[in-house]
């Protein structure tokens, strides 16, 4: 499927290849008639050469389709919407970053062209169509890649002129931390860079209003320190996915549904939160040098455009 979709210059066949995607991980059926749609939307694999990211994606996409009661808690409150591959056609290329058109996908949320970005447009469209239905509640957005210099999985977050807003934005990671040995939280940054505007975590930061949250989940390509100690271990696909299901459970303590279930949200053991160290649930603020977005009313795709940055 990956070469005959990197070979097809159709843009219709483009956008609804993306469309059959992003619908085939998201489902209603179990939510009650008439319940408010709180909506995770989750994308990976925006840069081709990440491929941890689509191990991480595969753990999430398996826990919640599993017959774990926590996965079904997790499907009967939330609607997950999952598009696993933004970069098919880099991906069948081998390429690292761009595309087959030669864009780096990550830079052009901003004004994504249905010809030249047809993936982010698709996406995008979709997004803001939630985002203006009084019926849904876009309430994440986490798009997932792979670092080749740090350890660990850890989050990039977004920076609020609003302090509640902005504390609000720490819960997620640091419930993930407690819940995941190998996510540091302490790695974890929030900013603003202007490099960065042109970023999904970026741009849907300034379009969706303070009920949203928008995150990079960045993850090692080789290895994590557990808190507390100087052991190096290797990431396996397994425990990648691992992390991509930590990342689906953490959804339960954030939303109380704990209750609801008996089953443990994640082994985590003793001597491991006796070794966790102090500042292993600490993060940092990183200040970047553009201006903060604010947000007080829905606002159209068409009135929402930020200067796209190249890297």
């Amino acid at each position: 499927m990956g070469g005959n979709y990197a070979l097809h210059t159709s843009t219709k066949f483009q956008s609804c290849y993306y469309q059959f995607f992003v619908s085939l991980f998201s489902s209603t059926v179990n939510l009650r008639p008439g319940t408010e749609q709180k909506v995770v939307f989750i994308t990976a694999r925006v840069h081709p050469g990440e491929t941890p990211s689509s191990f991480v994606c595969q753990g999430i996409i398996d826990f919640l389709v599993s017959p774990h009661p926590i996965a079904k808690v997790l499907r009967d409150h939330l609607v997950f919407k999952i598009a696993p591959m933004l970069n098919p056609d880099g991906v069948y290329l081998g390429n690292y970053r761009c595309s087959l058109m030669g864009f780096d996908l990550n830079r052009h949320w901003a004004d994504p062209s249905p010809w030249a970005h047809p993936t982010l447009h698709g996406v995008k469209q979709l997004i803001v169509q939630m985002y203006n239905n009084p019926k849904v509640t876009l309430e994440f957005y986490i798009d997932i890649h792979a670092h080749s210099t740090m350890m660990n999985g850890f989050m990039y977050g977004n920076i609020f002129e609003d302090e509640e807003r902005f504390q609000r934005q720490a819960i997620f990671p640091k419930l993930l931390c407690q819940n995941a040995e190998d996510f540091s939280f302490s790695s974890t940054s929030f900013n603003r860079d202007a490099v960065k505007a042109g970023t999904g975590r970026r741009f849907l930061g300034g379009l969706l209003d303070d009920t949203s949250y928008c995150y990079t989940l960045e993850v090692s390509f080789y290895s994590y320190i557990v808190g507390g100690t100087t052991s190096t271990v290797p990431y396996t696909e397994e425990t990648y996915m691992k992390l991509g299901r930590n990342v689906a459970r953490t959804f339960l303590d954030y939303y109380r549904l704990n209750s609801i279930t008996e089953r443990p949200l994640a082994p985590i053991s003793s001597t491991w939160k006796e070794k966790a160290s102090s500042n292993r649930c600490s993060y940092h603020r990183a200040q970047g040098n553009n201006q903060p977005s604010t947000k007080t009313e829905k606002r159209t795709q068409a009135t929402l455009k930020e200067p796209t940055q190249s890297s």
